[in-house]
């Protein structure tokens, strides 16, 4: 039997549409315990490489025969060997192309609204990462906001709907993906707005984005509010785009709230970020659409897969918005964290243009899931 090739975009449908899959992963069981690929109706194994290099044999009984089967590695090459094992045993297997390096990597855009003066909103879901960035297209013109590393993707996108990118924000300096935006600034002498109070070690121009700008982007006007809103970092902004949607960078997630350790600042940033939480996003209307830059766990996919929630909503159902008490808030964002980021600090002055990694060692620096939310 022939082996089938699964791509990370294919995989992506399967996880929006909340198909079935039965994954066989075949990294050793560490990497497969801190990062796999996750579905609603995914089921795993996984046995590592090395322990079937003598064959599939002894382990038959335990893939199944009435479901699709994808195997699974680090970069491919393993994944083949084993899919073709099985294969010459009698199962439709499939291998996921260039591995976990391709799934950390993917963008599926979706297009999460229209804007009132006939601009168009969309989400780039980078599934493997949980990381969220987005494009606010009006009449020509574009805002790209926490764009990750993989530029080519979101030039090829802004082309194919006709649009110039004008103006590129990162919400905060980020700790645990390298920033694409001021690339794609160079690239496309687009402005380039980062916080100043995350920018103090910084290398490179910048424009300042400051409580209060207004962006008009395009001829239709949208305003692009930059909402002062720290605790993630001393810099976090957020954006309150068209008097509809929320991009609440790191400091809101739809299923928790963002860690403020990760400059080393916990204990000195709980104040702001239980500020920024309770008192600021409360004076917002609670019709705003919440839109993140980060997504933890599937559940919080939508059906169309896209990430968002109505900030009332999220002021009823987010615990971290419900804890009454100052020091049990405390308590939770400085004691309750998971493991950091990998690499957090390289990424850090990376995205500081401190140091310039190769394109490989960014691909290692990023691997694993995103850890930017207090559990």
């Amino acid at each position: 039997m022939t082996v089938n090739v699964m791509t990370s975009k294919e995989v992506t449908k399967k996880v929006f549409n909340k198909e079935e899959l039965f994954i066989f992963d075949v990294r050793n069981e560490s990497d497969f315990k801190d990062w796999k690929i996750e579905g609603e109706n995914f089921e795993y194994l996984n046995i590592p490489y090395f322990e079937l290099l003598d064959g599939v044999e002894e382990i038959i009984d335990k893939i199944p025969t009435d479901k699709e089967v994808l195997v699974v590695c680090a970069k491919e090459g393993s994944s083949v060997m084993v899919a073709e094992m099985l294969s010459d045993e009698g199962f439709n297997v499939s291998y996921l192309k260039d591995g976990m390096k391709a799934w950390s990597e993917h963008l599926e855009p979706v297009k999460v609204g229209d804007l009132n003066d006939g601009g168009e909103i969309f989400q780039f879901v980078r599934i493997g990462k949980g990381c969220l960035s987005y494009l606010v297209a009006s009449n020509g013109e574009a805002a790209l906001i926490d764009a990750t590393r993989m530029t080519d993707f979101y030039l090829a996108f802004a082309e194919s709907i006709s649009t110039k990118i004008t103006h590129v924000f990162d919400t905060h300096l980020h700790a645990d993906h390298i920033s694409g935006g001021r690339t794609i600034a160079e690239k496309t002498r687009a402005t380039y707005w980062l916080p100043p109070k995350d920018a103090t070690e910084v290398t490179f121009d910048y424009q300042a984005l400051e409580d209060g700008n207004d962006i008009t982007i395009g001829n239709t006007t949208i305003n692009i509010q930059a909402l002062y809103s720290p605790g993630h970092t001393i810099g976090s902004t957020s954006f309150v785009v068209d008097e509809k949607f929320l991009l609440s960078g790191d400091i809101l997630f739809i299923d928790s709230i963002g860690r403020p350790d990760l400059a080393g600042k916990a204990e000195d940033w709980v104040s702001d970020l239980r500020e920024s939480l309770y008192k600021r996003y409360r004076e917002l209307s609670k019709e705003l659409i919440v839109l993140p830059a980060h997504f933890m766990i599937v559940d919080e996919l939508n059906d169309d897969g896209s990430i968002s929630e109505k900030l009332g909503t999220l002021f009823t159902k987010n615990h971290g918005l419900n804890i009454e008490d100052e020091n049990d808030f405390r308590k939770l964002v400085t004691e309750n964290l998971p493991a950091q980021p990998n690499a957090y600090q390289e990424i850090r002055q990376t995205n500081m243009g401190k140091i310039n990694p190769s394109i490989d060692h960014q691909r290692e620096m990023e691997i694993g899931p995103n850890r930017c939310a207090v559990r």
